[in-house]
């Protein structure tokens, strides 16, 4: 037998093209004993549906959706917060059928994907403030939300409380009694090591991390404390074990750090013990996201809990709803959301030893 086609099927069910069509596209267009019938004859012959390329050109729309990340794929799918966000973007999306690509900023040759890949609309997930990316996505004009970058006019954006956040963070460590502090950072472009707070403005961060930063700061300058922060190019638990190691190895180590994340404050947990420290005898450390880890490390991790979930379905929910908006021609406000961020004490925090 050559190619099956619409037709093929058509005439050996007796009815039109368009019905065949029909019973793959608009199934309410038919009985179920009709649609049944034309199915099982496609499956008889081979017949997989429609092109999928033909069907997104008739309709106008791919059925999918992009979401931007700075960070490699791999690294995406070995942060456990990066999982959970992305596992409830997939939740969300799953009643409306749409499909969820994944786009790097890696540049392969001549392909971008931000400018080259088909999709109805994209989520902008905690990109690098320079990322080529987010403007190839904007010069496209579909619709985006944006999550952990700097709201935008015209663009629903979904952001957590991070500066509050981060504060209450560091007004907890100076309530305990603490005034040698340290923070451990993270972020691709710029300066690493150890840096002086008066010399960040060297640093190329993103939104999220310049709002902690500040936060932190909110807390510990009124206190008269000026602390000394240690940054590396990534987030994981290695990069947090080499900054901790830096900050202790000084003359007058810090007796707290605080940390960007709960992936990197277990390397500095980590990077402690090895030094023969005790947490949080002799360093207390915060984390920050409340990340599944967070309450399994050992001693368990004081940190400041963001709903990662209800992030995630927040945003793709604002996404389909801009999408349909686009659709419909509905002019849709674009709505900045901001999420809570909590402190979560455990047993990773102490008073300094006298």
């Amino acid at each position: 037998m050559g190619r099956v086609t619409l037709q093929t099927i058509a005439d050996r069910v007796g009815v039109s093209r368009m019905t065949v069509s029909n019973a793959f596209s608009r199934p309410d267009q038919l009985s179920p004993t009709l649609r049944d019938r034309i199915l099982a004859v496609a499956d008889e012959l081979g017949y997989v549906g429609p092109d999928p390329a033909a069907r997104a050109l008739a309709r106008g729309t791919t059925g999918a959706v992009g979401i931007l990340l700075t960070d490699s794929l791999s690294q995406a799918f070995s942060d456990e917060v990066a999982t959970t966000f992305l596992g409830a973007i997939a939740d969300e999306l799953a009643p409306t059928g749409l499909g969820l690509t994944l786009l790097t900023t890696n540049q392969a040759g001549s392909v971008i994907p931000a400018r080259d890949v088909a999709m109805d609309g994209a989520l902008v997930y905690s990109c690098d403030p320079e990322n080529t990316g987010v403007e190839w996505l904007l010069r496209r004009k579909i619709p985006l939300v944006f999550i952990d970058q700097n709201p935008a006019d015209g663009v629903p954006a979904v952001n957590v409380a991070d500066r509050a956040g981060a504060r209450a963070a560091a007004q907890h460590l100076v309530d305990l009694g603490h005034r040698r502090v340290g923070i451990v950072t993270s972020g691709i472009r710029g300066r690493h090591g150890l840096i002086a707070p008066e010399d960040t403005g060297d640093v190329i961060d993103g939104f999220v991390a310049d709002q902690r930063l500040t936060g932190w700061l909110d807390a510990l300058t009124p206190a008269g404390i000026t602390p000394v922060i240690a940054r590396q190019p990534h987030g994981d638990p290695d990069s947090g074990y080499r900054a901790a190691s830096e900050l202790l190895k000084a003359d007058d180590p810090p007796t707290a750090i605080v940390c960007f994340s709960d992936a990197l404050a277990q390397g500095v947990m980590e990077a402690a013990v090895d030094a023969g420290l005790t947490v949080p005898e002799d360093l207390s450390v915060v984390g920050f996201d409340d990340s599944p880890a967070a309450a399994r490390m050992r001693p368990p991790l004081t940190t400041v809990r963001q709903d990662i979930l209800a992030k995630g379905h927040a945003a793709a929910a604002a996404l389909t709803r801009a999408i349909e908006a686009t659709r419909t021609g509905e002019p849709q406000a674009a709505e900045h959301l901001c999420l809570p961020a909590d402190l979560i004490v455990r047993a990773s925090t102490a008073a300094p030893r006298a």
